[in-house]
């Protein structure tokens, strides 16, 4: 069972799509999206919905992170081929999904999203349909007051 709202979220550490060390203690707004494979038309669908909405949740103040087995060499090239904007973590021994408690019990991570912030989960999204997902996520952390729109200039 996936960690669930109000739960402490895990301080964890990842590599990047570059090999570079990330470390997430999810104070600020951030959402993690799982997703099984790299270079997969639901999991290309998705990525490029999220770097598409990007920019407004950058103006909300929340990170975007997708996160799957693939290695980083995959996640290096699956983001230069779609063009993405945001750090995809490399998690080839399951040790992330592991601690969000995200089945891969096929060998490649069930489509789960977190929302975390404060250090907690503050929503969870399973068996996710990857269209228009990215957009859902934002409408529903801003409806919720979890984030707001910053001004544009």
């Amino acid at each position: 069972m996936v960690l669930e709202p109000g739960e402490n979220a895990p301080t964890v550490t990842a590599l990047d799509q570059d090999g570079e060390d990330v470390e997430l203690a999810f104070d600020a707004p951030t959402v993690l999206y799982f997703y099984p494979r790299d270079a997969t038309p639901g999991c290309a669908t998705e990525a490029r919905q999220f770097d598409r909405e990007l920019e407004e949740y950058r103006d909300a103040g929340v990170s975007v992170y997708g996160a799957s087995t693939d290695d980083v060499d995959s996640h290096r090239e699956f983001r230069d081929d779609e063009g993405l904007d945001f750090d995809l973590l490399a998690d080839p021994d399951g040790e992330l999904a592991d601690a969000f408690d995200v089945d891969r019990t096929r060998g490649a991570t069930e489509r789960t999203t977190f929302v975390l912030a404060d250090g907690e989960v503050q929503s969870v999204y399973e068996g996710v349909d990857p269209d228009g997902h990215a957009r859902e996520v934002l409408e529903d952390a801003l409806e919720d007051g979890l984030v707001t729109l910053s001004e544009l200039d």
